[in-house]
C-alpha cells in the first residue's frame, strides 16, 4: 500500500522547526566565541599599581652579621651568595657602644682610626653588590647607659644622646643609607635596662630619633622597632598592646614603616590570627590596630621572619620558636612569601637569618634559622628561595614603581620623599649620561614623569634602538621632554608600543645640562595576543547566521502564503 505524501505545509512546518533550531545554534556559538580568549592562554595578568609608599620593591631581605666578621672575603662570599639569591636587603645592626665609645668621639683611642671605617667598608661592599641596607641602631655605650641597666641592654640615660647619634649617623651616611630602624624589641625587659618596657618612653624614643633623622636628611625613612610576640606579662608585654600604647602616646607622627616580627613558630603561614596564639597571622592584628589608628597608609616590614628547623633531639626547653622540619621550613617559608606579598601593605621581609660566624653553636636552637651554614653550604631554604626569585628583576604588564627590582639605574640618582608622587617618591638626577634601566615583558610602555620648568629631558631607547613614540631630535635620538609651564605630577607620557613579545630592555638616558630629569613610575601594556581564528569563526558563525535567517523568513512566508490561499 502506498504512502501518501505529506501535505505541503507540513513538509514546510517541519523546515521551519529545523531553521530556528539551527538558528539557535549559530547564535549560541557567536556568543560564545565572542567571549573566548586566544586560542593558547588568557591574557598575563597585570601587576597591580601599589598605592602605599615603599611596597613595590624586592620584597627578599634577610638579616646578617657582617659586623662580627673579621676576614673581607668571608664578607664577599656572604654577599655574593645572597646576590645570588635573589635577596636585595640587608638588615644590619650599627653598634652605638662602638661607632661613638665616648660622647662626641667617632674615633678609636687605640688605633687612631675613625671607629666608622669598620662599618664605612660593610656599606661599601653592600653597594657593590647592589643591596641596600636596613640600618638597625642601637646598643648604648657605658657612658650614656642608665646606671640601673645592671649589665642589660637598654636606652640611653639621656634620650638626647641617641637622637644625636643618629643626627651623627644620618649625616655620615646621606644618601648611602636610607632606611633606619629605632631600638630593637623595646616590649622585652633585657633591650629595656632590666625594667619593665614602658611604650610611653619607647614612642618618646623614637621621637626623638625621628626628629633628629629628618633634620638630617629629609628623605630618609624611619622604622619603628619591631616588637617581639609575645602572650604578654609585665616583663614582656604583648606587641598588641604595646603598639596601641605607642598610638596613645603619639607614635603615628614620628615613624614613616612599621617593623613587624613574623616568626610561624609551630603554625603553617595560613593558620589564623588569634590574640591567644603565636603564629605569623598575629601580623594581621598588628595591622588592624593601625588602621584604627589611621595609619592605613604606611607599610608594614618584617625585622625577622621564618620558621626553626631545630633537630628532634633538641631538649623542649631549647626550643624557645617551637620546631618544624627543614623541608617545613622551607615550604613554610616560601608559601608565607607568596601570602604576604599579596597584602598591600607589605614591603620588605627579612628572614631570620643568612649566615651567622659561629658564635652561635648547633646546641642552640637559633642555630637552625640559617640559610646557609658558617662554611658557606646552602640549606635547602636557599635553594628555595633561589629558584623564587629567578624572574625577579623582568617586568611583567602593570604599573612599576621606580622602586621595583626591575628598575636599575648607573650614574648620579638621588631618591625623594614626595606625597604628590605616585607610590611616594621619585627618582631623579641632574647629571648627563646618568642610566635608569628597566628590563619588561609586554608590546609597550609608558612612563610616569614630574614635569616642570626647570626639569630637561630624556633619550629613550628600547632595546637599544630609539622609542618608537617619542619624537626625535636633530641627533635622530628619541626624546622624552619634562619641560612644563606649572609643576604637573604622575604625568603619563607613552614612550613606546606595538614592541611585539619577548623581554625589552629601556634605557632612560639623562641628556640635558642644567636641568633635572625625574622618573616616577613605568606602564607595561600587553595588547592580547592574536585572535584571528576565534575571529574568523565568529564572522562564519555570523553569516551562517544571517543566510538561516532569511531562508527561515522563506519559510515562514510561504507557510503564510499558502494559508492564505487555503
Amino acid at each position: 500500500m502506498t504512502k501518501s505524501p505529506k501535505p505541503a505545509w507540513q513538509s514546510t512546518g517541519m523546515r521551519v522547526i529545523a531553521l530556528v533550531a539551527l538558528l539557535l545554534l549559530l547564535g549560541s556559538m557567536g556568543g560564545f566565541l565572542y567571549n573566548q580568549k586566544p586560542f593558547d592562554q588568557t591574557s598575563p595578568s597585570e601587576h597591580p599599581r601599589r598605592f602605599i609608599p615603599n611596597t613595590d620593591l624586592n620584597p627578599y631581605g634577610a638579616d646578617f652579621f657582617l659586623a662580627q666578621e673579621v676576614e673581607e672575603w668571608k664578607m664577599r662570599k656572604t654577599l655574593e651568595m645572597a646576590k645570588a639569591a635573589g635577596i636585595g636587603w640587608v638588615k644590619q645592626q650599627f653598634s652605638w657602644e662602638e661607632i661613638e665609645p665616648k660622647k662626641g668621639q667617632f674615633m678609636d683611642e687605640r688605633t687612631r682610626r675613625p671607629t666608622w671605617d669598620k662599618y664605612d667598608r660593610i656599606v661599601s661592599l653592600c653597594e657593590e653588590y647592589g643591596l641596600q641596607i636596613i640600618a638597625r641602631l642601637d646598643r648604648t655605650p657605658q657612658w650614656a647607659i642608665r646606671p640601673d641597666a645592671a649589665g642589660y641592654q637598654g636606652p640611653p640615660q639621656n634620650f638626647s644622646d641617641y637622637g644625636d647619634f643618629v643626627s651623627a649617623f644620618v649625616n655620615h651616611y646621606g644618601t648611602r643609607i636610607r632606611y633606619i630602624q629605632i631600638w630593637n624589641e623595646p616590649n622585652l625587659w633585657y633591650e629595656w635596662g632590666n625594667r619593665i618596657p614602658d611604650a610611653r618612653e619607647y614612642t618618646e624614643l623614637l621621637k626623638i630619633g625621628y626628629q633628629r633623622a629628618k633634620e638630617a636628611n629629609p628623605n630618609v625613612y624611619v622604622l619603628a622597632a619591631p616588637l617581639a610576640q609575645t602572650w604578654g606579662d609585665t616583663r614582656a608585654p604583648s606587641e598588641l598592646d604595646f603598639l596601641s600604647q605607642m598610638y596613645q602616646a603619639g607614635a603615628k607622627d614620628y615613624f614613616d614603616i612599621l617593623l613587624a616580627n613574623g616568626f610561624g613558630f609551630a603554625y603553617p603561614p595560613e593558620d589564623p590570627p588569634d590574640p591567644a596564639r603565636l603564629n605569623l597571622s598575629r601580623v594581621l592584628l598588628l595591622r588592624e590596630i593601625m588602621v584604627r589608628n589611621g595609619d592605613a597608609g604606611k607599610p608594614v616590614w618584617f625585622s625577622e621572619f621564618g620558621w626553626n628547623a631545630s633537630p628532634a633531639s633538641m631538649p623542649p626547653d631549647k626550643l624557645l620558636w617551637s620546631r618544624v622540619t627543614e623541608e617545613q621550613q622551607a615550604d613554610y617559608t616560601m608559601q608565607a612569601m607568596d601570602m604576604v606579598r599579596q597584602w598591600d601593605w607589605v614591603g620588605v621581609v627579612c628572614l631570620w637569618y643568612f649566615r651567622q660566624v659561629g658564635d652561635i653553636t648547633p646546641d642552640r636552637s637559633d642555630y637552625y634559622f640559617r640559610l646557609v651554614d658558617v662554611d658557606f653550604t646552602p640549606r635547602l631554604l636557599y635553594q628555595r628561595l633561589k629558584q623564587a626569585t629567578a624572574e625577579l628583576g623582568v617586568a611583567g604588564p602593570g604599573y612599576f614603581e621606580e622602586t621595583n627590582p626591575a628598575v636599575t639605574t648607573a650614574g648620579s640618582w638621588r631618591s625623594f620623599s614626595e606625597p604628590q608622587a605616585s607610590g611616594g617618591s621619585y627618582l631623579a638626577s641632574g647629571i648627563p649620561g646618568s642610566t635608569l634601566t628597566f628590563t619588561f615583558r609586554g608590546d609597550g610602555l609608558e612612563a610616569v614623569v614630574l614635569q616642570d620648568t626647570d626639569m630637561g629631558s630624556f633619550a629613550v631607547t628600547i632595546d637599544g634602538r630609539p622609542a618608537n613614540a617619542l619624537p626625535r631630535d636633530k641627533q635622530g635620538r628619541a626624546v622624552l621632554d619634562l619641560r612644563s609651564a606649572a609643576p604637573r605630577w604622575q604625568e603619563r607620557v607613552v614612550v613606546a608600543q606595538n614592541l611585539g613579545s619577548g623581554v625589552h630592555k629601556a634605557e632612560f638616558v639623562t641628556a640635558d645640562q642644567g636641568g633635572r630629569q625625574a622618573i616616577d613610575a613605568l606602564i607595561v601594556r600587553q595588547d592580547e595576543q592574536p585572535r584571528w581564528p576565534v575571529q574568523a569563526a565568529l564572522v562564519a558563525s555570523g553569516l551562517g547566521f544571517l543566510a538561516t535567517a532569511a531562508l527561515l523568513g522563506r519559510e515562514v512566508w510561504r507557510l503564510r502564503e499558502r494559508g492564505i490561499r487555503d
